[in-house]
């Protein structure tokens, strides 16, 4: 049997139909002349992989909607839930129910309660979503000023059947609450401006 050295792979000058004894003692066969190639046909400077076009491209206010909406609903729903069996064991304990009546008044406190707080944060998530894409649309820039309008409208939006008080109390939550997002999403930057840079 004849040895393979390191010329002879780079060459292609073996036989495929031989086999060397590795390390381990075992017989393996040689690699196919197929994989034998000049790395000057594969230059190490492009690149490993094929993205799609606009794949790098930051996402718009439209395509996010439909993740918030949905993750809006699931926390609302898991918020409820725990509140709905909270209240379901205080109430089934003071009135005295026990075994499968228990249970089945626990599932309607948590379901009811569950639903309810899904519903309302997914419509708080619906008016948001909306009119962060009309701002987005309208004003051509995504910025956390489109943040704070979308949530202040939203919540002036939510409670304008309630009457003016619950109106700007709806308003004021939901620009504080953007105004703290903005706040805390822009942090970075703040902090570069506020170091002091000597001259």
């Amino acid at each position: 049997m004849t040895s393979l050295n390191d010329s002879d792979i780079y060459s292609g000058g073996y036989n495929t139909g031989e086999a060397t004894r590795g390390l381990t003692g075992l017989y393996k066969p040689f690699l196919s002349p197929y994989l034998n190639y000049d790395p000057i046909y594969m230059p190490p400077s492009q690149p490993e992989y094929i993205f799609l076009d606009g794949s790098n491209k930051q996402r718009g206010r439209f395509e996010l909607a439909f993740g918030q909406i949905g993750a809006s609903c699931m926390i609302g729903a898991s918020i409820g839930g725990g509140m709905g069996f909270i209240n379901g064991l205080k109430a089934t304990t003071l009135e005295g129910q026990t075994g499968k009546l228990r249970r089945t008044q626990l599932l309607n406190h948590v379901m009811k309660k569950g639903s309810a707080t899904a519903n309302t944060l997914g419509s708080i998530a619906v008016i948001y979503s909306a009119f962060g894409v009309i701002l987005s649309w309208a004003r051509g820039a995504d910025d956390d000023l489109n943040t704070i309008t979308a949530a202040t409208a939203t919540g002036l939006l939510y409670k304008s059947t309630a009457g003016m008080r619950k109106c700007g109390m709806g308003g004021a939550v939901g620009f504080g609450i953007s105004a703290l997002y903005a706040l805390w999403n822009s942090w970075e930057k703040l902090a570069e401006l506020t170091q002091f840079n000597p001259a």
